[in-house]
């Protein structure tokens, strides 16, 4: 029993960035950027930006604009739509997570 409380206390602390690295549904979602973004957000072109190691806050901040129209583009505010704002907040972390 005294272990069990022990590993929950350990989990419970674990930083948000590691959890949302190696959380399925996180690295399912940032996958659907790679296409452009490439593997882990590390794009391979300069015209289409790297996500990794973005600051969490610029890329919610970046996506809720392309879903609103506040900020233009040629595709992402078609695939923001797609997201909620907790699957946004699920890939920021990833890709702020990645160095």
């Amino acid at each position: 029993m005294r272990n069990s409380i022990f590993l929950a206390t350990l989990l419970a602390l674990e930083p948000i960035g590691a959890a949302a690295q190696d959380n399925a549904a996180a690295r399912s979602l940032a996958a659907t950027c790679a296409n452009c973004h490439g593997t882990d957000g590390r794009s391979v072109t300069k015209e289409v930006p790297s996500l990794a190691a973005l600051p969490k806050q610029q890329i919610v901040a970046q996506m809720r604009a392309f879903k609103d129209g506040s900020r233009s583009a040629t595709v992402m505010h078609q695939l923001a739509k797609g997201f909620t704002d907790q699957q946004i907040e699920l890939m920021a972390d990833y890709f702020a997570a990645r160095k």
